[in-house]
């Protein structure tokens, strides 16, 4: 029987979380799944390949300063010391209080089974799907996790906007909801666009930038960072506050009778000049964890474990475009009341 990426993934896991237990800056819908335990599990996918390397830097390591050059840097550039040999990405310092409280911890050099390194989509259905390969996968792990729960229902069947989130796929019924948007290309031609386009780094950020200046969403800075892989198409609302409402939506809904949500935030894909291309994305990120901090509120953030996880990593070495290309182990962030933070854990294997 194949062992899936869930179920190690929960038992691994489950001493960190205390639980019962695929890229444009835009979000994708987020799914809500009912159950009758009193944790609250939040699951996002950061459609890319987010760069470990740079959210959380090993500054300690002898090779790092000689790989990364400038792309980079321990808390004398600005980073913020978490433990004397990884550093936290300058972005991310307003997540400092929390891992202080030991709200806030990493899980480094961690991937899936995927290795082709081509794909996103791929990485990301392999990601989703919590097996060893995609041969015949038609849920998702975390709703194979939801089927080995008693009295499971979704209290509210919507869904507003386009795409799903694979994770949650499967016969066990959950509810769906997007941020308002307008549609301006169909996922399929996106996802036709991205696969003529993957094998070219020059191609791809072209690609990238036309589909998030089609959106209609923010411009100037972000635009000229080539930050979006366009994986999907929906434009963000509000000028890029869409991860705001959906943080807020998803406090609402676990502040009730909602016990999980999944949803992604996607811009990671940098494969050039990243220094500046990731700003954006991990802004994001922040503010969407603090988002749900503060709609959940003391009692239920106590009660809650986030989990977001990356299809795969990217290169240590920098490329010629001050980028990185897609890698292998990534990392993965926790936060929440619910966990045992304060601590980057994983046996680090170097970067040789």
């Amino acid at each position: 029987m194949t062992q899936t990426l869930s179920r190690r993934a929960f038992l691994a896991r489950s001493a960190l979380i205390g639980c019962s237990a695929a890229a444009s800056p835009l979000l994708t819908p987020m799914s809500f799944a009912a159950a009758p335990w009193d944790r609250r599990l939040v699951v996002i996918i950061l459609r890319g390949a987010m760069d470990g390397l740079d959210v959380v830097r090993p500054y300690g390591a002898a090779e790092y300063a000689a790989l990364r050059g400038q792309l980079g840097g321990g808390p004398d550039q600005g980073a913020a010391d978490l433990d004397g040999f990884f550093a936290l990405h300058p972005a991310l310092a307003p997540l400092m209080p929390l891992w202080s409280a030991g709200q806030l911890g990493f899980v480094h050099a961690v991937s899936t089974p995927y290795r082709d390194k081509r794909s996103h989509f791929d990485g990301q259905d392999l990601l989703e799907a919590g097996t060893a390969s995609l041969s015949g996968v038609r849920d998702g792990w975390l709703n194979r996790m939801l089927s080995k729960v008693p009295g499971i229902e979704a209290r509210t069947a919507f869904a507003i906007g386009h795409g799903e989130m694979k994770v949650l796929s499967g016969p066990v019924p959950v509810s769906d909801w997007s941020p308002e948007a307008d549609l301006v290309l169909t996922p399929q031609a996106v996802r036709l666009a991205e696969m003529m386009m993957e094998d070219d780094p020059a191609f791809h950020a072209a690609l990238s930038e036309a589909l998030m200046l089609s959106s209609g969403g923010e411009t100037g800075a972000m635009a000229e960072t080539e930050a979006d892989s366009g994986m999907m198409a929906l434009p963000a609302p509000m000028r890029g506050k869409a991860h705001l409402k959906v943080a807020e939506f998803a406090a609402e809904q676990l502040r009730g009778d909602t016990r999980i949500a999944s949803f992604s935030i996607n811009g990671w894909d940098t494969h050039n000049r990243q220094d500046k291309a990731i700003q954006p994305a991990l802004q994001r990120l922040a503010d969407t964890v603090l988002g749900l901090q503060a709609g959940l509120g003391a009692e239920i953030w106590g009660k809650t474990a986030i989990v977001a996880m990356t299809e795969f990593g990217r290169t240590a070495r920098v490329n010629g475009t001050g980028g990185t290309d897609h890698g292998t182990g990534g990392v993965m962030l926790l936060a929440g009341g619910a966990i045992r933070g304060g601590k980057v854990y994983g046996d680090w294997p170097g970067l040789a």
